[in-house]
C-alpha cells in the first residue's frame, strides 16, 4: 500500500462517521497484552491472499456448492452455468492456496474443500450475513 492509499483510507475513515478518541492516549498495558497476540506480518499476507481468493463471486458459489458435497468439473460446469476452462481455473485458484482438494475416480477427478475449516469458515459467514 503506497502513501497516497493510506491517505485516502485515513480520509475515508475521518469522513464516515467514525467514532475516534477525543484525546490521543495510548494505554499502554492493552497494548502490551495484546501485542504478543497480533498477527505476525507474514501470516497476515497470507491470510489476506487468501480472503483475496475469496473475494470473488463465483469462487464463493463454488465453495458453497462443494460445501453440500464432492462434484467433478462437469457438475460444477452445470451447476454454475460456466465452461468446464472457467471452473477448472477457479478450482486451478482455490487448490493453490489449499480451499480445495480432489480425488481421482478412473477417468473423473472430484473435488471437495480441502478440510472442515473451509467449511467452517464458509458455513460462519453465511450465518453471519443471514443475521
Amino acid at each position: 500500500m503506497n502513501k497516497r492509499q493510506s491517505e485516502e483510507e485515513l480520509e475515508l475513515l475521518q469522513n464516515a462517521g467514525v467514532p475516534q478518541c477525543d484525546t490521543h492516549l495510548v494505554h499502554l498495558d492493552n497494548v502490551r497484552s495484546i501485542q504478543t497476540q497480533i498477527l505476525s506480518i507474514d501470516k497476515a499476507k497470507q491470510m489476506a491472499e487468501v480472503f483475496g481468493i475469496l473475494g470473488d463471486p463465483n469462487r464463493l458459489r463454488l465453495i458453497s456448492a462443494l460445501a453440500s458435497q464432492e462434484l467433478c468439473v462437469c457438475d460444477l460446469a452445470a451447476l454454475m452455468k460456466m465452461t468446464e476452462s472457467a471452473v477448472s481455473h477457479q478450482l486451478r485458484l482455490l487448490k493453490a492456496m489449499r480451499l480445495v482438494s480432489y480425488r481421482r475416480e478412473g477417468k473423473n477427478v472430484y473435488y471437495s474443500l480441502a478440510d472442515n475449516h473451509i467449511i467452517n469458515l464458509y458455513c460462519s459467514l453465511a450465518e453471519h450475513l443471514d443475521e
